[in-house]
């Protein structure tokens, strides 16, 4: 089957389409899915390009990709929820990444009916991003209703997502987010009206000097930039961020140390690499608890039930999509530009897809 892949970890520019073994239904378990579109994710690209490494040890020809929607080909003997012909869309575990394929494989434990009324496209846009946001937005101890959040990049992949559900799923009182000076009036008009309550240009403003000092009581990072943002937050707040290095015990108990579906088959962390990312996790809890704020950097945890929700969340109107770029499978020039513009995170709005 054909695949965008890699002969060693590598840039956009070097990302190959070629002929890698077909899947085929080995265990039980086990849904194929001939897959029509998906999603380019900033964990996908940075992983391709060897960001974790010294972690994980990768094979080659590595496939790239881990979100995709598409139509059931083949299931196991013990697939109950799915069959032959059902739309769906899926985030795929790290031990069977590779969506960028004509057929991806999976178990039913992270796969759901793809939202009716959107396109394939669309769908394929949302696993990761809403489930990392939705997770996320869990690790707020309390009711977030009527409560000010602050989300960065409110038309970013992951924060589009993640201003909705606060707003509509979470009731928060208050979503805060920045974006680009060209990207203010697109707000509201791809979001929707009333789902951001104050917009601020980055460009032309420093958040920390528009948002009151302790008037936040939590904070989505998507920017790597949660350390900054501590004195906005109110006593008894929260920070939660995806792009900060997460503790050693979380990364090895995490989904991407798993090397098959069973999660007690796991790679173990080195050692030092372990101690070293519990030390400087430590430091930022520190440092934040003398705010008087809670702190924690998670890794998303892909699940069916999670992502039934958002289906049903699409479904009713109360989560939408934004799918900035596209490009054909089969235009490896089309897909190394949208991969590019992913890598360097800059200039999109929501997200990047491919189609076959």
């Amino acid at each position: 089957m054909l695949s965008i892949n890699i002969p060693k970890h590598t840039t956009p520019d070097q990302y190959e389409l070629g002929e890698v073994p077909a899947l085929a239904v080995e265990q039980p378990t086990d849904i194929l899915i001939k897959v029509h579109a998906a999603s380019i994710n900033p964990i996908d690209v940075k992983k391709a390009s060897g960001a974790t490494k010294m972690v994980l040890k990768d094979s080659f020809p590595y496939k790239i990709g881990y979100d995709c929607a598409g139509t059931v080909q083949d299931t196991g003997t013990q697939v109950t929820r799915f069959k032959v012909g059902d739309e769906v869309f899926v985030r795929l575990p790290e031990c069977q990444r590779g969506s960028w394929s004509e057929i991806a494989r999976s178990t039913e434990d992270f796969v759901a009916l793809k939202p009716k009324g959107i396109s394939m496209a669309d769908a394929a846009s949302i696993p990761l991003a809403s489930m990392t946001a939705l997770q996320a937005l869990r690790g707020y101890e309390g009711d977030l209703e009527g409560k000010t959040v602050f989300i960065p990049a409110g038309l970013g992949g992951t924060g589009m997502f993640a201003c909705q559900l606060a707003k509509k799923i979470f009731k928060a009182g208050k979503v805060i987010t920045t974006v680009s000076t060209s990207k203010v009036p697109k707000v509201k008009e791809l979001l929707g009206e009333g789902i951001v309550d104050e917009i601020i240009d980055y460009r032309k403003s420093d958040p920390m000097t528009v948002i009151p000092p302790k008037s936040v009581d939590f904070i989505f990072d998507t920017m790597g930039s949660a350390m900054e943002y501590l004195s906005l937050v109110r006593q008894g707040g929260a920070i939660v961020t995806v792009s900060i290095l997460t503790s050693g015990d979380v990364l090895q108990n995490s989904s991407v140390m798993r090397r098959s579906p069973d999660k007690r088959d796991k790679t173990i962390v080195p050692f030092p690499i372990r101690v070293g990312l519990n030390v400087m996790d430590r430091i930022r809890r520190a440092r934040a608890s003398r705010y008087g704020v809670k702190y924690s950097s998670i890794f998303l945890e892909p699940n069916a039930t999670d992502l039934e929700s958002i289906r049903q969340w699409v479904e009713a109107g109360k989560l939408r999509t934004i799918v900035g770029i596209t490009a054909h499978f089969k235009d490896l020039q089309a897909v190394r530009g949208a991969c590019q513009v992913v890598f360097d995170g800059k200039g999109s709005i929501g997200k990047s897809v491919i189609v076959f």
